[in-house]
């Protein structure tokens, strides 16, 4: 059962970032495990049962990030990450590895995030969403004004260099994405250390089932009703 990150969390976050090596890794694994990673298995485990409480017609399975970094892709940084995260994934996506939306949250250094997000789109995904736009313009809109109406989630993701021409003015900052997602930051704040995280986090996905729902219709989803 999740019962909130601590201080300790906060102290390994940057602990890692300004000491990203295998000695000081080594010398405080325990305390990742107990602080960092146990938590965030235990919340995403909880975040998952809750979700589907809530969404029965929609299976997600839990991943959750190892503090490992790829040896073939360091770059110069270290062996570690200094943030963790887990997502909420289609079953399809541990099956055939396409390019769906997840649910996610992430910790870090500087605080957390969770949102859905459509990082792994094809760019074949992509133009059939802009084709949807261009032949279906409400549909999206709809969901546009739903966001704009509240403060917690912004529409974010990579933008083309040249943007493109969007049937219309509210759609514009999802026409130019080469990527999208829509997210919610936060700084490392008492939420994140208590209990109540798992609740506010699923009545937050509860709110973007219908976004997941759209991205995951150019993946060959449907659009009916999940609940």
């Amino acid at each position: 059962m999740f019962t909130g990150y601590s201080g300790e969390t906060l102290d390994f976050l940057w602990g890692i970032r300004f000491n990203n090596d295998r000695g000081w890794f080594n010398e405080h694994k325990e305390t990742y495990l107990r602080c960092l990673y146990r938590p965030t298995l235990e919340l995403g485990a909880q975040v998952q049962e809750l979700f589907a409480q809530q969404f029965p017609k929609l299976p997600m399975n839990l991943h959750v990030s190892r503090i490992y970094r790829d040896a073939r892709r360091l770059h110069g940084r270290g062996p570690y990450k200094d943030h963790l995260w887990f997502t909420l994934r289609p079953p399809q996506a541990d099956s055939d590895g396409g390019g769906y939306p997840v649910f996610w949250f992430e910790v870090s250094p500087e605080g957390w995030s969770h949102g859905v997000g459509f990082w792994c789109a094809t760019p074949a995904m992509m133009a059939a969403m802009r084709r949807d736009m261009d032949e279906n313009p409400q549909r999206l809109e709809k969901l546009a004004r739903k966001l704009s109406r509240q403060s917690d989630f912004q529409l974010q993701g990579q933008e083309y260099a040249r943007p493109k021409t969007a049937p219309s003015p509210l759609l514009q900052p999802w026409y130019s994405k080469k990527n999208i997602s829509i997210g919610c930051d936060r700084p490392f704040d008492d939420l994140l250390c208590s209990a109540q995280l798992p609740e506010a986090m699923v009545k937050g996905f509860a709110f973007l089932v219908p976004y997941y729902q759209y991205f995951f219709s150019f993946c060959g989803g449907g659009l009916e009703d999940l609940r």
